[in-house]
């Protein structure tokens, strides 16, 4: 007797690719598989290897007339379940999916394929926030667990199926999951499946029950979740995350607010990138404090050899996209066939990041697909859009604390040479264009993945011209400098070679002994070359503190080159690149003297500048402006928009300076700031490298304030947390700011569409930003708070009352005399203080009697001034 089952492929499934036809034979002597290749066969180890996966080894193999036959003798799965595994096979030989270890989640929890995958993406998931078990225990213990798999699918199910007319209970299958987690033998399965269920609960929306444009359903899924939701959050947390599954790609999207943006990468860290990114997206939601969105960061990595970046890329944004919500005709438009309990969330935009530099266009044309609402917006940077590196914006804005440090040292780098050594290289965006914003430069030493380069005394016009040179020479390395340039004792030589040898110029430049040395060895002389500047224009964090590990810098490519912030000689450090030293790494620099701001402030130009690209486009797209004309007017804006990008990454890097020159008067209002900033924005002081009691008291007793590091985090955090305040206000709301917000745009774009900017659809994040902005900047980081404090007002108060005593001031003007009164750096900044001074002392005079009449209120303000101020 025997029971044959033939399987067919499912109906939602159409076959594009050939698949094999499967049919189970099931006899007294055993059980066979007969396949029916659509071509020549596998190997018989790679057929043997996938049948294992679904827990059937084969015993013999034969070949028959019904075809291909594999003989896994007695077996007692039931006909349905073989039937299950039939049509596995078939759907992976036309390749809707890749069958691995989560195959034997088929026999063991009788499910489809598909929902073996839906696990797998889950597990996949929990894999990623650092659960601490492989990926095959994970699924070892699922596959322990048929009736929590189930109960998780129905969970699931439940929450998200649109067809739900025979849905069970969301909040019985909640239970039931909840119980069969309690249910768990052991403790490493309880905390897998407490990990699993978290998702399920986290999850706000899927493109899983989503159907494409051929009427199947998609070979991607997408899961959008509530973070804080998860199980085993770590310190940061983001408040929202997208996270993209496939056999081919997967990534992850993170944002700190519901209006966020940031880069996408190609991520070359497949064990950890959700680590990478989360390390990411918190530097980015400080870096942009100046600007309206908050923070976010995404990357993929390719689980596919065969598979190109940009078709890794394209997945991951129609995965995005799939399960955001759009705006049509003013009104929100939520997915097809997706449950969307959170709510309207329509705000997505992406930029250019390491491996995606040119793939704006590539989203900005998938956003065209999918007719979403911000179009050519979606992904600052294309083709219509704004050029980093043309206008060289990044380095500008980085070169202006450089510029800045080195003035209140006294070194005039307009005038005098000064030494440096470099990460990156001259057709890199940030480095190249650094690196031609002096001709006084004398390039010492640089180095990128390639090759070392070192030019012992270099003259800076000659070495000027040959860097521009390697600058417009696409793809260039340093193996393309000019030998015949380079001074005596200098070369070029690969991180491959076996050994250095080095000049005894090479020696005294790099302020070392050894006579030959390793290409390691090498960069790390050039990180400590005893140099005036250290210009980080590359990839990679190069700098720990002495206290760290090599881990803390979670970066282990470049484990073996990392220099401690001790070993540093440099005078002074300019981050035009991400993450190239650990912020306690900065910390221990400016407490031995060196001067460094953060890369989340040096490098905010190139951020704004998107920012500002992505604003004018809604504006402009949402009137009667034709395309030729929309980018003819962003073009001719674009000194107007590098000029005030420019002009704002200044004030906030002034800002520091002024904060810096009292920081050990100001130590208690800074200390009571950070618990502010604590309680009120979440803000947790060890992760963003504060210093904490004993650290505190030291620099108390040695008369010591924050360093510039520090100032830095407490000024965008501080701007971060009273936008959101004013956010929360009627302020962005009040006549008295209206200006604000035409003011934002170049004043071209805001001729042509100033209908268009006063209904903006960010209008009053752009007013309460500018608002913030320039009150954190010009009375200084804590001010509010010790205002709030003192006289127990709120933040829309302060902010009235400042508007109130800057109109009366002429501030503006007041400010920039100042500015261009005083020939020394620390006269301006000491004019500065005074001002600053004045501006707090009249706005608590206008906080304690009222605006009441403009008039005499004015009048009052000027008989104290005329008197000597007013009292405190």
């Amino acid at each position: 007797m025997s029971m044959v089952v033939r399987p067919v492929m499912a109906e939602t499934h159409a076959v594009e690719t050939p698949s094999a036809r499967v049919s189970f034979a099931v006899e007294e002597a055993g059980t066979r598989a007969e396949v029916q290749w659509p071509g020549s066969p596998p190997l018989l180890a790679e057929v043997c290897a996938t049948f294992e996966h679904f827990g059937l080894r084969v015993a013999s193999y034969r070949v028959a007339d019904a075809g291909h036959c594999y003989e896994f003798g007695r077996l007692t799965l039931p006909a349905a379940t073989l039937d299950l595994i039939g049509r596995a096979y078939q759907a992976a030989t036309a390749g809707h999916w890749q069958v691995d270890r989560y195959a034997a989640l088929i026999p063991s929890a009788g499910i489809d394929w598909r929902r073996a995958v839906l696990i797998r993406a889950a597990g996949r998931f929990i894999w990623q926030t650092g659960l601490g078990f492989s990926a095959d225990y994970i699924v070892d213990s699922l596959v322990a667990a048929p009736d929590f798999v189930n109960a998780l699918l129905t969970l699931f199910d439940a929450r998200f199926n649109p067809d739900g007319a025979d849905r069970v209970d969301a909040d019985q299958a909640d239970r039931d999951v909840a119980a069969l987690v309690d249910a768990a033998a052991s403790l490493d399965d309880e905390r897998i499946r407490h990990a699993l269920h978290s998702f399920v609960r986290a999850t706000l929306r899927t493109n899983w029950f989503q159907i494409g444009p051929d009427g199947q359903p998609k070979d991607y899924l997408s899961f959008k979740l509530d973070s804080a939701r998860l199980a085993g959050t770590g310190p940061v947390v983001p408040h929202r995350e997208i996270y993209v599954c496939s056999d081919t790609v997967e990534g992850i999207h993170l944002r700190s607010g519901a209006i966020a943006r940031g880069g996408l990468r190609w991520s070359n860290r497949p064990e950890d990138f959700r680590t990478e990114v989360l390390g990411l997206m918190k530097t980015q939601a400080v870096k942009n404090a100046p600007i309206v969105p908050t923070g976010a960061k995404g990357a993929f990595v390719l689980r596919n050899a065969d598979i190109a970046p940009a078709d890794g890329y394209r997945t991951f944004i129609r995965g995005m996209l799939d399960i955001t919500d759009n705006i049509v005709d003013g009104t929100i438009r939520h997915p097809q066939r997706t449950v969307c309990p959170d709510g309207a969330d329509a705000y997505l935009v992406v930029a250019a990041d390491k491996g995606t530099a040119r793939f704006s266009d590539l989203a900005n044309s998938i956003a065209a697909e999918y007719g979403f609402w911000l179009g050519d917006a979606f992904a600052s940077g294309g083709s219509a859009g704004y050029d980093h590196k043309a206008m060289g914006i990044t380095a500008r804005g980085a070169w202006l604390s450089v510029q800045r440090h080195f003035a209140e040292a006294g070194h005039d780098i307009e005038a005098e040479p000064f030494t440096v050594a470099g990460i990156g290289d001259m057709s890199g965006d940030v480095f190249g264009n650094g690196m031609l914003l002096s001709d006084n430069i004398k390039l010492v030493a640089a180095f990128d993945h390639r090759h070392i380069f070192v030019d012992p005394d270099p003259n800076p016009q000659a070495s000027f011209e040959e860097r521009a040179r390697l600058f417009d020479l696409p793809t260039s390395s340093w193996q393309d400098y000019d030998p015949t340039l380079i001074s005596a004792g200098g070369g070029v030589w690969p991180r491959t070679a076996k050994s250095i040898p080095l000049s005894s110029q090479a020696q005294a430049a790099l302020g070392i002994e050894a006579a030959e040395c390793t290409p390691d060895e090498l960069v790390a002389a050039v990180l400590r070359a005893p140099v005036d500047l250290l210009w980080n224009g590359g990839i990679g964090t190069y700098v720990r503190a002495d206290t760290e590990a090599d881990s803390d810098a979670r970066d282990k490519a470049n484990d073996r080159v990392r220099v401690t912030a001790s070993q540093l000689r440099c005078k002074v450090i300019g981050e035009g690149g991400n993450l190239g030293l650990t912020q306690q790494a900065r910390i221990g620099f400016a407490l031995n003297g060196g001067r460094i701001n953060a890369d989340f402030i040096d490098n905010a130009a190139g951020v704004a500048t998107s920012d500002l690209e992505v604003n004018i486009k809604i504006a402009l797209d949402a009137g009667n402006i034709g395309t030729a004309q929309r980018n003819a007017l962003l073009a001719d804006a674009t000194d107007d928009v590098a000029a005030r990008v420019l002009a704002d990454n200044a004030e906030a890097i002034l800002a520091i300076s002024m904060a810096a020159a009292e920081a050990d008067s100001l130590l208690d209002r800074h200390i009571r700031l950070i618990g502010n900033l604590r309680d009120k924005a979440g803000v947790d002081p060890q992760v963003e490298g504060l210093p904490a009691g004993p650290e505190l008291a030291r620099r108390r007793a040695m008369g010591l304030g924050l360093t510039r590091p520090e100032i830095a985090v407490l000024l965008a955090q501080s701007k971060n947390l009273v936008a959101q305040e004013l956010l929360a206000s009627d302020v962005p709301d009040r006549e008295a700011f209206a200006h604000r917000l035409v003011d934002y745009f170049p004043g071209a774009v805001a001729e042509h569409a100033r209908a268009e900017i006063g209904g903006h659809p960010l209008r009053r994040e752009i007013v309460a930003t500018s608002v913030a902005g320039e009150l954190i900047n010009r009375v200084g980081p804590g001010t509010i708070y010790r205002m709030q404090e003192r006289l127990a007002v709120s933040t829309a108060e302060v902010a009235l009352a400042y508007a109130t005593v800057r109109e009366i001031l002429d501030l503006d003007a007041l400010w920039a005399a100042e500015l261009e009164g005083n020939s020394d750096e620390s006269q301006r900044i000491q004019a500065l203080l005074q001002v600053r001074e004045l501006v707090e002392h009249l706005t608590s005079w206008v906080l304690r009697n009222g605006t009441g009449n403009r008039a005499q209120v004015s009048a009052a303000i000027g008989r104290m001034i005329t008197a000597g101020g007013p009292a405190i």
